[in-house]
């Protein structure tokens, strides 16, 4: 029956993954592998890819890459955890405390209050390490042996994960998540009523210190992971001083609490040995009883009132022989017997202090535990003011090591110049260059920086970068995107200061400029005429160095010349497309050849503008000359042909034929000098004519070569 039902479950499965194939396949647009299987026969082996069957696989969506954002959330959420639970563990130490009384004073054993409030906040830590054993059986690993090239292989398979995790780690999580502490507070002293506060205090502190290991183990591991997953614990160098900071308040933390219990311990000590002595005399027997404060409804008043255990105990009392050692000051001041956060912060500065000072300042008694105590102090401060504080050291360093690079550059630059012994004035230019250019970048290399970045990365931050400015430029507003995207990316940044000189006339042209923010003086001579002289200001979204346009559409060996001086008026701001970026822009897209962009370069292309302004000029000069004299001609011949008129009316009546025919003469003679003066100036003008057809047409691009509107 049993067997039955599986043949019929398996034949089921077969059918199953038969029609997810098909799907696969017809989906994927792929040839079947097989036409059809039934489903008593056995399924083919190369008929199912194992890719396709572990995709499938439910348990494979519960993996978690380490890399991903929600283990790097995860891992920055545990390691701030694992911090704070590091301050917590040693709040055990402070559950007991010294009450001093009239006569007597005690040991207590435990802070009620205290105890609930430190083992709820251990316990919503503890949480969290069994979250994070969770986390490790279910998050994929990087296989050994596919390290060769690249980041490797991840595995999937949560047996090979489990397996791996339970032979490596899972061990120093697990005993890092015990709640130990708690168990021995809640448990075992109250439990044990007969153990005496000295072992009690004993017993607890080798428990949270054991367990303390493992937990400060894995702040190491859990940093390590995020570095390689993000590169850095902080993105600040702020937090990273902070974060190294607060590790040395974790070590002062434990160095103190731990410098508490040792003060009770050796208190304990002193009533013990006294206790003793007392034991050996005729008085009332001291019992060790009498030093708990669970007892001390059971103290014999005989003994408390011929007892001198406390006055020979007394930290205050320099005249007693027992030596308190470093433990003094703490019994004097009476931190161990006030309340909690007065004996912490105490205990937290007297940790500090001593592990920033290597304990120099600490005076220690013959006992080996506290010469010990004291040889650890001064070790453990040596070390963390070498790692963690040189850390910080760096840190805070990073912040202003930009600064200082610059400084040591401009030193190096004043060094050069002195040196070469530069005229002031260069000295000057090159001090307001070098502070601009610092101003404007703070030292950051922006060129070498994007070129380590993929190309598609790259164009995207160029793209974010240049593109509103770029737009701004009316030349590059007529372009499409699949142009700006190539103009962007071979975009680079210009600065240049007040009186920078960008080209000079007649120089080969290497780059184009568009300008930003300040404004540019653009002249020209018209290649050294005389008496010729033209000026304007480019501002932001003019450009300059169009003679590369046309030389990039149709391009020759040499450079073209340039047809104008640009010099920076103010400091200037630009983006600037180099001869060879061009090239490559106007060999790839095609697109330039446009009557829009025609006319656009035209209207903003300060050779065009000066060439037409010149033209305009000639003509409207030429015009005006022409009117001129046909003005003045216009008025010289009616002034000679009224003074004929009237001749002729007074001697019209007394004139004969051959005086008729003699004036006629003389009219003809006087009209030969204005001919005369008539076919010289249109001559002049002629050739003047000649002059402004000669005015050369600016150089452009072959814009009608293949033109798309």
């Amino acid at each position: 029956m049993f067997g039955f039902m599986r043949l019929e479950k398996k034949a089921v499965l077969t059918r199953e993954r038969t029609m997810r194939l098909y799907d696969y396949e017809k989906k994927s647009s792929a040839k079947p592998i097989y036409q059809s299987i039934n489903p008593g026969e056995a399924l083919p082996t190369k008929a199912i890819p194992e890719v396709f069957l572990d995709d499938d696989d439910p348990w494979k969506k519960r993996i978690f890459d380490p890399g991903s954002d929600v283990m790097i959330k995860w891992n920055h959420v545990f390691l701030t955890t694992g911090l704070i639970a590091l301050f917590i563990d040693p709040l055990y130490f402070y559950l007991s405390s010294i009450e001093n009384g009239d006569q007597i004073s005690c040991v207590k054993k435990m802070d009620w209050g205290l105890r609930l409030a430190v083992t709820i906040c251990r316990s919503i830590a503890d949480t969290f390490y069994l979250l994070h054993i969770f986390f490790k059986f279910r998050t994929a690993f990087i296989a050994p042996n596919s390290r060769v090239f690249g980041r490797g292989e991840l595995v999937m398979d949560p047996k090979q994960i489990a397996k791996r995790y339970l032979k490596t780690e899972f061990f120093i999580d697990l005993a890092a998540a015990l709640p130990l502490p708690q168990i021995v507070v809640w448990l075992v002293i109250p439990g044990a009523r007969h153990l005496n506060p000295q072992k009690n205090n004993t017993t607890l502190a080798l428990i949270v210190l054991i367990q303390y290991i493992p937990r400060l183990y894995l702040i190491f591991p859990m940093s390590q992971q995020i570095i390689k997953a993000t590169g850095v614990v902080t993105k600040t160098a702020w937090a990273g001083a902070a974060y190294n900071l607060l590790l040395y308040m974790i070590a002062s933390n434990v160095i103190g609490a731990a410098y508490y219990l040792l003060t009770i311990d050796r208190q304990t000590t002193c009533w013990n040995s006294k206790c003793r002595l007392e034991n050996g005399t005729s008085g009332a027997p001291c019992k060790m009883e009498y030093l708990d404060c669970d007892f001390i409804s059971a103290v014999d008043p005989t003994w408390v009132s011929n007892t001198s255990v406390f006055a020979n105990c007394n930290a205050s009392d320099d005249s007693i022989s027992f030596n308190f050692g470093i433990y003094q000051n703490a019994l004097t001041t009476g931190a161990v017997s006030t309340n909690f956060f007065r004996k912490y912060f105490y205990s937290l500065w007297w940790g500090l202090q001593n592990l920033s000072t290597f304990g120099q300042g600490l005076t220690s008694s013959t006992f080996v535990w506290e010469t010990s105590f004291c040889i650890l102090i001064a070790l453990l401060g040596l070390i963390l003011f070498a790692h963690l504080i040189g850390n910080m050291e760096t840190y805070l360093q990073s912040v202003t090591i930009k600064l200082e690079e610059w400084r040591l550059k401009r030193r190096d630059t004043e060094q050069w110049m002195r040196h070469r012994q530069l005229p002031q004035e260069l000295r000057e230019r090159v001090k307001r260059f070098v502070q601009y250019k610092w101003f404007a970048t703070r030292g950051v290399d922006e060129e070498s920086l994007l070129q380590d970045l993929p190309g598609d990365l790259r164009r995207d931050i160029q793209r974010h970068l240049c593109l509103d400015l770029v737009r701004r430029v009316p030349f590059f507003s007529q372009m499409d995107d699949p142009l700006l995207d190539a103009i962007c990316e071979r975009l680079v940044s210009s600065l240049n200061t007040e009186g920078t000189y960008i080209v000079r006339e007649g120089d080969p042209v290497t780059e184009m400029l568009f300008v930003m923010r300040g404004k540019l003086e653009s002249s020209t001579t018209n290649g050294g005429r005389t008496g010729f002289f033209n000026s304007i200001v480019l501002r932001a979204g003019d450009f300059c160095g169009e003679e590369l346009l046309s030389w990039a559409i149709l391009p020759t060996t040499n450079l073209p010349s340039s047809t104008r001086t640009v010099r920076a008026l103010v400091e200037v701001e630009a983006f600037a497309l180099r001869a060879e970026d061009l090239n490559f822009v106007a060999s790839q897209f095609r697109r330039l050849h446009s009557k829009k962009l025609q006319h656009t370069f035209r209207f903003y292309s300060q050779h065009w503008r000066t060439w037409a302004a010149c033209f305009i000029q000639a003509s409207w000069r030429r015009y005006k000359r022409k009117m001129s004299n046909s003005l003045s001609l216009s008025e010289s011949f009616s002034s000679k042909a009224e003074s004929l008129a009237t001749h002729e009316s007074e001697e019209e009546t007394g004139r004969s034929p051959s005086n008729s025919s003699h004036l006629e003469q003389n009219i003809g003679a006087m009209m030969l000098p204005f001919k005369f003066s008539t076919s010289t100036r249109k001559g002049a003008q002629r050739r003047k004519g000649v002059d402004i057809s000669k005015l050369r047409k600016p150089d452009e691009p072959d814009f009608s070569a293949h033109d798309y509107d």
